[in-house]
């Protein structure tokens, strides 16, 4: 309780939760936009109003950077040919893009779109898009590869910050 107004203080989430929640929704769109083949503006307009800010089914409330939300999603779909061809060239040359799990490719996809309009450090969208892959995918080995491939493409993208 605060007793200056004897309500129950509400904290705030941290920018950094945010940030991770804003990634965690955009992987989930852009595999939501390619599985059903919906547009990226009715995607963002459905995550904005049902999903954003909203509580899960076990009541857990995942808070969310909305702008970053939006900027993640709105570069993977206008630098997808680019951010897809970066990953291509990280990837086995028997496996492209097209023939790797929906999530992963969501996941790569979101990450390139943060890589390609660089606003936050390489490193920081690498370890932020590896620990979402040890959520999405807890006991495997795919938060390892995610990290190799990320690097190869962050390499690539971003020379300079290297």
């Amino acid at each position: 309780m605060n007793p200056k107004h004897d309500k129950p203080t509400e904290r705030r989430p941290d920018r950094r939760a945010l940030s991770s929640g804003a990634r965690f929704y955009a992987v989930q769109a852009l595999y939501q936009m390619e599985a059903s083949g919906q547009s990226a503006d009715r995607v963002l307009r459905e995550f904005e109003i049902h999903r954003l800010g909203a509580e899960d089914e076990d009541g857990r409330y995942l808070p969310a950077d909305e702008a970053l939300f939006a900027r993640v999603v709105d570069a993977a779909v206008n630098w997808q040919s680019r951010i897809d061809q970066a990953t291509d060239r990280g990837l086995v040359a028997k496996w492209p893009i097209d023939r790797i799990d929906p999530v992963l490719r969501a996941l790569f996809r979101a990450a390139g779109a943060e890589l390609v309009t660089p606003k936050t450090p390489p490193k920081v969208v690498i370890s932020e898009y590896v620990r979402l892959a040890e959520a999405f995918f807890p006991d495997s080995r795919e938060p390892k590869f995610v990290n190799a491939v990320l690097d190869h493409v962050a390499r690539e993208l971003q020379p300079e910050a290297f």
